[in-house]
């Protein structure tokens, strides 16, 4: 049997909202699925007023020498009971175990895992898998009214409120080096910024920050709901937040965090909850909406590097970058919303040491549902393939077809994607489709100013017509001259700061007069983009094969 038949298996036994204690990759490359050991279920572990209950089923009773239930807090780092006992109670087929939140106090429980145990033969023995709290929002104190007013959007070169007011765009996203931000203070003229949490004090770099902050307050001055991108990169200041596995000679713009360790664990805990309540829109630094915790995660040798190509140890120690980042930043600011990041090569590797953007969403759906299912959202980029082909509506069929087989996903075939996020094992906690953000997305001009004209449309339509995208989020404003030596020439505007016919149309999307650039993208594809666009939406309403 072939890998996909077992990746099928995977994505059947996660659709089902089944439970597998684990997945192994043999040498070969065949995926074993391992039969479920433990015999105690936690079905849920949230917060109630100054306590942490966590309630549990078991069809069968564990064998006990002592028949207690031990309820154990774990770091993100620690496997087993060797984290803190912190609650006990009979066994028995229904329960709840009872532990302080303790929030803000060095033991915090926000970002802990929690197992429960039983005293087999004198030790103790985990008879249940991992769960995080799953409301964290429930103690925030800094909520703040989201702005959610608009799908389009840019991610900018340069912030000029005037270019960006006349777009008419309603979103901006920006990238965050966490490397930066740490540490003492560049300019001694800046005192260093100290930060108490949980016991400890932690340094963040006054000057670093500054240009954060003026960002962030722009765009709240300006109107512009914000999306951060966090990137982990190197720098002396941040050693500890990098990840054991990403600390050899391998150079890229972003590595995996460090779950690994006790104090670059705590130092994330206290990076996700100062970020968070610096940029909650409280205390006059602005405000952040969205936060994506990393960038195209899947692309292993690119964004979140780790010497590992094991796809199970990968997704596992990123999605325990997830819970902090997720825990800390909703414990602040309830009504922020928190994604991953993966890539639009669905079904080919262009890069042999990255990983599959689909199988990594299945992974990381997957720990999700187990460990305790959360709001988490989707940041996806489904660029063109290759990424200087001009043509959104008429990809090359051996890059983009109408089915999961589809090496890449792209806005031509986007509804796949929404539909693939629309089964049962995908969805949120409320049953409703996540929040899908395509937080990056931009065609070239290289080949033809009206046929990138064209393609903003096109890829704006498609998304606008699909009930379950929240942003349209184009890149860039201004031509890269560094990019066109590759064709690739995203910007509305020629490096010389003048408009191309892409400017105009991405101007009118979204207002009265859209009909303007539907007209011109309809005469330079040939037919009309608003009925091929419909065509698809009728697609997306029929619903594809999404086994096939």
């Amino acid at each position: 049997m072939k890998n996909g038949i077992y990746r099928r298996i995977i994505a059947a036994v996660i659709s089902a909202g089944l439970v597998l204690t684990s997945v192994v990759v043999s040498p070969q490359g065949a995926v074993q699925v391992e039969a479920a050991a433990r015999t105690v279920a936690i079905r849920s572990c949230v917060i109630q007023g100054p306590n942490v209950v966590t309630t549990v089923h078991a069809d069968q009773l564990p064998a006990s020498d002592d028949g207690v239930y031990y309820l154990y807090a774990n770091e993100v780092y620690q496997d087993g009971p060797v984290g803190q006992n912190v609650a006990q109670a009979p066994i028995a087929a229904d329960t709840q175990l009872v532990c302080p939140l303790n929030f803000g106090a060095p033991d915090n429980n926000m970002m802990r895992k929690f197992i429960v145990c039983v005293r087999q033969g004198g030790s103790m023995q985990q008879v249940s898998d991992e769960h995080y709290i799953t409301n964290p929002e429930a103690v925030a104190t800094e909520t703040s009214r989201r702005n959610d007013h608009g799908i389009k959007g840019i991610l900018p070169h340069v912030a000029e409120a005037s270019t960006f007011k006349d777009l008419g765009v309603a979103q901006m996203v920006y990238n965050l080096y966490l490397g930066d931000i740490v540490g003492p203070s560049s300019d001694p003229a800046l005192p260093t910024i100290e930060f108490p949490y949980c016991g400890n004090v932690y340094q963040f770099n006054t000057k670093a920050l500054q240009q954060y902050d003026g960002f962030v307050g722009w765009c709240s001055g300006n109107g512009f709901q914000l999306t951060m991108t966090i990137i982990n990169n190197k720098t002396a200041a941040g050693a500890d937040l990098i990840h054991p596995l990403a600390r050899d000679g391998h150079v890229c713009p972003g590595y995996a965090m460090n779950t690994k360790e006790p104090g670059g664990t705590a130092h994330l805990k206290a990076i996700a909850t100062f970020l968070a309540a610096r940029y909650s829109g409280t205390d006059g630094h602005g405000q952040v909406d969205n936060w994506v915790i990393g960038n195209e995660v899947n692309a292993r040798t690119e964004w979140y590097h780790m010497s590992s190509a094991n796809l199970e140890l990968n997704v596992s120690e990123y999605v325990k970058a997830f819970r902090i980042f997720y825990n800390g930043i909703k414990s602040v600011n309830g009504n922020a919303r928190v994604y991953n990041s993966i890539d639009q090569e669905w079904g080919r590797k262009s890069n042999p040491g990255c990983f599959l953007s689909r199988e990594y969403l299945d992974r990381f759906t997957y720990y999700m549902n187990r460990e305790g299912n959360i709001d988490w959202g989707l940041s996806f980029h489904p660029y063109n393939a290759p990424l200087y082909d001009p043509y959104a509506w008429k990809q090359q069929s051996c890059w983009v077809r109408n089915d999961q087989s589809t090496p890449y996903i792209t806005m031509e075939n986007i509804d796949l994607l929404t539909g693939y996020m629309s089964q049962p094992g995908y969805l949120a906690p409320n049953g409703q489709v996540r929040s899908i953000s395509i937080s990056e997305i931009g065609y070239t001009s290289s080949f033809g100013e009206d046929i990138q004209a064209a393609s903003i449309v096109y890829g704006y339509l498609m998304a606008a017509s699909n009930p379950h995208i929240d942003a349209f989020i184009l890149y860039r404003e201004t031509d890269d001259a560094h990019e066109m030596q590759s064709n690739i020439a995203q910007g509305l505007k020629r490096p010389d700061g003048s408009q191309k016919p892409s400017y105009a149309c991405y101007k009118a999307l979204g207002t009265g007069n859209q009909g303007s650039a539907v007209q011109l993208a309809s005469q330079v594809i040939g037919q009309d983009v608003q009925a091929m666009v419909n065509s698809r939406t009728f697609l997306l309403r029929g619903g594809w094969d999404l086994n096939s």
